[in-house]
């Protein structure tokens, strides 16, 4: 109950602009951001996935911002992520997907009222076509329930052009078994997470437990189909359970991989890649990080600790 609780809270701290502005202004909350941002630009972000790839992991790597509000920094958005994937490419890191980008499409427009979803996909294929070019992936992030249905249906279009498109899917969705069902066909990409936005309860799971238990119940679904699943969570149980299904679906090495954020249970992250698993570490950068933060510890409350305790500190 006190986790709910201190989740909800801070997610409203994530909405609160007040709030942001004094965080961010704060000089020792730079040492917590380092450790959960790859950077402010693209070529930090480049640094730290060829220093997470040199460990044998993989990278997605997400430049912050969403809820763009006009064309100009929805383009602006575009370029940056083409700007990256150049970078990426010149310095040997997307060869076979081993670095990737993922994608908000609320960055790249989708909210710039009616035309907002047509100019979103645009830019979306503008990066995926970039990304083919460079030998690796695209995923496409999922936010609030508001924009699931638009986000789907912006993923099955460029699908039609990029198959390898990943989706993302929150298990704390009400929806998400019968989305899992319907993107768990052959060579379907899908991220599952248990999701970080503020939900209410005529759509979402509120409570700790029962997002778990549609987790383990949307990862059976995808695990038992013939996609590649990717289960996004640094929750030991989880963890084990998956490795469990992939042995109950006789699933091959490579056939999934587990995902984690930069900056979280880094020894497990290695331990499982010592193992032979495929792990991918999501890796935000840019200057907009004050939500992502937010959203990271609303996720796992316990990490709040983490920043508590950088604002209490001048070390």
């Amino acid at each position: 109950m006190m986790t709910t609780v201190l989740r909800r809270a801070i997610l409203t701290a994530a909405g609160s602009e007040g709030l942001r502005n004094i965080v961010e202004n704060v000089p020792f909350s730079r040492d917590v951001v380092r450790r959960f941002v790859g950077g402010a630009s693209a070529t930090e972000a480049v640094g730290a996935a060829a220093g997470l790839a040199g460990q044998g992991l993989r990278v997605t790597i997400d430049h912050l911002g969403e809820d763009t509000t006009n064309r100009a920094d929805a383009e602006a958005t575009r370029d940056a992520y083409l700007n990256l994937l150049t970078q990426l490419d010149e310095s040997g890191l997307t060869a076979g997907g081993k670095v990737e980008v993922s994608v908000k499409l609320s960055a790249v427009g989708q909210s710039l009222g009616p035309d907002g979803p047509a100019v979103a996909t645009d830019f979306a294929h503008q990066i995926c076509s970039s990304a083919a070019e460079v030998g690796t992936t695209v995923t496409i992030d999922m936010e609030d329930h508001t924009t699931t249905d638009s986000t789907l249906a912006t993923i099955k279009e460029l699908r039609q052009d990029f198959p390898w498109v990943g989706a993302v899917l929150q298990a704390y969705l009400y929806r998400t078994e019968g989305d899992c069902k319907d993107l768990a066909g052959p060579g379907s990409r899908v991220r599952l997470c248990k999701g970080a936005y503020r939900e209410p309860e005529s759509v979402a799971y509120q409570s700790s437990q029962d997002v778990a238990k549609s987790y383990v119940r949307c990862m059976s679904i995808l695990m038992a189909g013939q996609g590649y699943p990717m289960l996004a969570t640094h929750d030991p149980r989880l963890i084990e359970i998956g490795g469990s299904l992939a042995a109950k679906n006789h699933r091959a090495a490579g056939s999934f991989e587990y995902q984690m954020l930069f900056g979280i249970r880094p020894d497990e992250q290695n331990r499982l890649a010592g193992l032979g698993e495929t792990v991918r570490v999501y890796l935000p950068y840019g200057s907009q990080w004050y939500g992502y933060l937010m959203r990271r510890m609303a996720e796992k409350p316990a990490n709040t600790m983490l920043f508590l305790r950088a604002l209490s500190s001048r070390k």
